[in-house]
């Protein structure tokens, strides 16, 4: 089968390219920008397209099928002519449901929490050398690519992405999988740029719950009330089965599960954390793992990549850097921190990075989100608002927004690096919280810091 990639060099999209050349498809590509990894992983298989742009000209009746990335724009010169020729055009999500119709569908859904407890699943059926396909949103240890495609697989475990599916399918891609078997961790209002409000946004959730196969199964986060809500009311013939935090303690700076069979140190830490476990362990039940075979398997996960990933630590310090944006994700991440390190001082670094993030009007959902910082710093650069084209954000608005008076809020990288670099970490936990890189800061220098 011969399969074209347009906007190949997305995180999502090269994975995929990269998961059908090695099913044996014939796989071409193109994009108008390509960055690392993307580029050395495309050009070690010989998927880099010859030269970056777009040019219709690729496009032949000899094409089986078109896979459309998020990055392209609904006048893609590529795109047109796919059109013109009728050829036969995936979005990404669309693609990934015809891999996996005749299979059975896992599919983990939620405002957070999604990439860690699929990754958290995979681990636990890579540790008993159970073979699943896949597709997960981060980079995991263990696993070549972030998607995984077979013939013979009985299983898809799918992280279910509530944003849109393509330039020209404006459904959020979880509505697309039809699951025989899925999860909601929580939900909390984001991507305002296509959901303008909470309603529209959670009605993307009831879509998802009801788009289950009849009689299939719904784990669901019973402590976050709009997932009860979403779940319980449904009237659809699925089963239900509720998940809430386990019990755990920390003793020097160790988090420990309570299980039948004793105390079990995990490597992971923090409450949402552990009620991700507790939906990854029913999930994992469902799939045929016991819960003695569960817990020994996943004492040795550590994270997903750029979730709570340890970048340095010594005696008297440590360094996080985690992808939280959103403002559920940011309280949960702080408070987690904190309560693992009660003794040392933590300094959360936020930067406000993201469409919604940005928005003068939902800045205030972040009331509250780094109260249990002992120093609480935000940055955001007021480039990024012009590029996004959003409304100007001041200074006093997210003061204002975060409810902290001692708030230290930057706009210039180099005096947010200047500030960050002259700390004494002695007795510090350092959190850095962004799904960007502070315009330019290097993780690698910042764990030199200890």
């Amino acid at each position: 089968m011969k399969v074209h990639f347009i906007a190949i060099g997305g995180s999502a999209m090269h994975n995929l390219a990269l998961a059908l050349h090695q099913k044996g498809y014939e796989v071409s590509g193109s994009d108008d920008a390509i960055f690392e990894p993307s580029k050395s992983r495309l050009n070690a298989k010989g998927l880099l397209p010859d030269e970056l742009g777009w040019n219709a000209d690729r496009i032949t009746p000899e094409i089986d099928a078109v896979i459309l990335g998020m990055h392209a724009k609904a006048d893609n010169p590529e795109l047109i002519k796919a059109q013109e020729l009728d050829l036969k055009i995936y979005s990404y999500p669309e693609f990934l449901y015809e891999q996996s119709k005749d299979k059975t569908r896992v599919v983990i859904g939620g405002s957070h929490g999604k990439t860690t407890i699929t990754s958290m699943i995979l681990h636990v059926l890579h540790y008993h050398d159970r073979q699943v396909d896949y597709m997960v949103g981060a980079q995991l240890e263990g696993f070549d690519t972030m998607v995984h495609l077979t013939n013979d697989n009985e299983f898809m475990i799918l992280e279910g992405d509530e944003y849109l599916s393509s330039p020209i399918d404006r459904r959020p891609k979880f509505h697309l999988y039809k699951p025989n078997i899925a999860l909601l961790s929580g939900i909390a209002w984001d991507h305002i740029n296509v959901f303008p409000t909470f309603e529209n946004y959670v009605e993307q959730f009831q879509i998802f719950t009801n788009s289950l196969t009849n009689g299939g199964i719904m784990v669901y986060n019973t402590e976050d009330e709009h997932v009860k809500n979403v779940v319980e009311n449904s009237s659809s013939p699925i089963q239900k089965y509720p998940y809430q935090t386990p019990e755990y303690t920390i003793e020097n700076g160790i988090t420990y599960l309570e299980t039948s069979v004793g105390k079990l140190p995990l490597e992971i830490f923090g409450e949402h954390n552990l009620q991700n476990l507790a939906g990854a362990k029913w999930i994992c039940q469902h799939l045929g793992i016991d819960e003695d075979d569960f817990y020994e398997a996943i004492s040795s996960f550590s994270g997903a990549s750029k979730r709570l990933e340890k970048i340095a630590q010594n005696d008297s310090a440590v360094i996080f850097k985690d992808f939280a944006h959103s403002p559920s994700k940011v309280e949960a991440t702080t408070n987690a921190v904190k309560n693992q390190y009660k003794e040392r001082t933590l300094l959360a670094c936020l930067e406000l990075h993201t469409y919604s993030s940005l928005n003068a009007e939902f800045l205030n959902e972040y009331v509250g989100a780094l109260d249990a910082a002992d120093i609480a710093v935000v940055f955001y650069s007021p480039h990024a608002v012009e590029i996004k084209k959003l409304e100007k954000v001041t200074k006093e608005q997210i003061a204002t927004a975060f409810k902290r008076d001692d708030l230290i809020i930057y706009t210039d990288p180099n005096e947010f690096k200047e500030f960050l670099f002259s700390q004494d970490l002695e007795n510090t936990a350092l959190l850095l919280m962004s799904s960007g890189n502070y315009g330019g800061i290097s993780f690698d220098e910042v764990a030199g810091l200890i």
